[in-house]
């Protein structure tokens, strides 16, 4: 028994020699030695920059420079919530390493983008372009390109790409804006990508969402009223037009910003979705995706985004509107709230369980955060000409 003792206690002492420089590694490694799970990153577009924020007590924790061109930027996260995927308008595609507050990668792919997803598994991060007109996928690990899929169609002709999302399955699926198409490409296997289109969805679709539940996806369309909708357990029956002619009573505005789809303000069977140049939200019951209300907003909305529970939806707005914020009771389906902040609120992101609101207000280098049952600001932040405001917490989520 006393041998077998010994022998225990110097395997002990061996494991633990051997962790010993791996230990010391993280530390070195990781400066902030916290968990990521409360932090977020803030765009300030203006400076090419990212800050690195935490919403448990409302701080900022750093900033990272030299991210190139980032007017019109998207984010995404790795599964650990470690790495920061920051699409910018320039073609960039920078890996950010937000516990070291670092670039760990810049990878200059493309002319012009327009955002990116990541896959399912996380392996895979894909970004859609503008120029070339493509979807270029990418090993999330060390940013070598794997897959290239040009957006071709007619004769010789090359579209733009919106619309980018991951779907279950590492499939993503994006929109060709001059083609009218809407694209799947399953990439479960990187060597042999299939290629899944779907012609004729309508006229210029300009973005896309996809449900919760990974199972719809919908491409918004510029050039007439309506939306296309995919249903992507029933591929093989195609896409189909809902909403046709929503505003077809209305007085036609120009549009000053095109609203985003991002979101998906879900209340029990109900869904909210901003109309284009209308100043209404649409509302639709996802049971047979027919609108069933509208409700009027002050001004032409940009993002209609569900608090999580799904009692309110806060909206933003296009200029010259966009100092305001209304909030939407969900059972009423009315305004019952206006806030402003002030000028130029671009963005808006939930904490996790929704208790709080964080507000990036471009006009005045400021972020803004709300308590979500007052509805009283609590605090704000010096910021850089901010727009997106992207939490940790999509690492878990489809579709963002």
């Amino acid at each position: 028994m006393k041998l077998l003792a010994v022998k225990r206690s110097l395997l002990l002492g061996v494991a633990l020699a051997a962790m010993m420089p791996l230990c010391h590694a993280e530390q070195t490694i990781n400066l902030m030695q916290r968990g990521t799970g409360d932090m977020g990153v803030v765009v300030e577009r203006a400076t090419g920059s990212l800050q690195i924020i935490e919403h448990s007590s409302d701080t900022s924790l750093a900033s990272v420079e030299g991210l190139g061109d980032l007017s019109h930027a998207s984010v995404v996260f790795s599964r650990d919530e470690r790495y920061a995927y920051v699409f910018g308008r320039d073609g960039g595609l920078n890996k950010v390493d937000i516990l070291n507050a670092s670039i760990d990668q810049r990878l200059m792919q493309a002319g012009n983008s327009i955002g990116g997803a990541i896959s399912a598994d996380g392996k895979l991060v894909a970004v859609s372009n503008y120029e070339p007109g493509g979807v270029r996928i990418f090993d999330s690990t060390t940013l070598e390109l794997l897959v290239d899929i040009p957006a071709n169609y007619g004769d010789g002709q090359t579209s733009k790409v919106v619309g980018l999302v991951d779907a279950p399955g590492n499939q993503f699926v994006f929109s060709l804006y001059e083609a009218n198409e809407t694209w799947i490409a399953d990439v479960s296997d990187v060597s042999e990508p299939v290629i899944t289109r779907f012609e004729d969805v309508g006229a210029a679709p300009y973005d896309g969402l996809i449900s919760p539940d990974g199972r719809y996806y919908i491409a918004g369309l510029f050039g007439e009223d309506g939306l296309a909708l995919l249903d992507l357990w029933y591929p093989e029956k195609g896409m189909r037009k809902i909403l046709e002619g929503y505003a077809e009573h209305d007085e036609t505005l120009p549009v000053y910003k095109m609203p985003h789809l991002e979101g998906w303000a879900i209340a029990g069977n109900l869904a909210f979705l901003p109309a284009v140049g209308q100043h209404k939200v649409l509302v639709v019951d996802t049971r047979d995706w027919t609108q069933i209300d509208s409700i009027d907003v002050i001004g032409q909305p940009v993002f209609v985004m569900a608090r999580p529970g799904g009692r309110q939806v806060w909206v933003n707005f296009a200029v010259p509107d966009n100092k305001y914020i209304q909030i939407i009771d969900t059972e009423m389906r009315s305004v019952v709230r206006q806030l402003e902040p002030g000028p130029g609120v671009l963005h808006m992101e939930f904490s996790a369980r929704g208790e709080e609101v964080w507000l990036s207000v471009r006009d005045e280098d400021r972020l803004d955060i709300y308590n979500t049952d007052t509805l009283e600001r609590t605090a704000s932040l010096p910021a850089r000409k901010p727009s997106g405001i992207f939490f940790t917490q999509r690492a878990h989520r489809g579709g963002l």
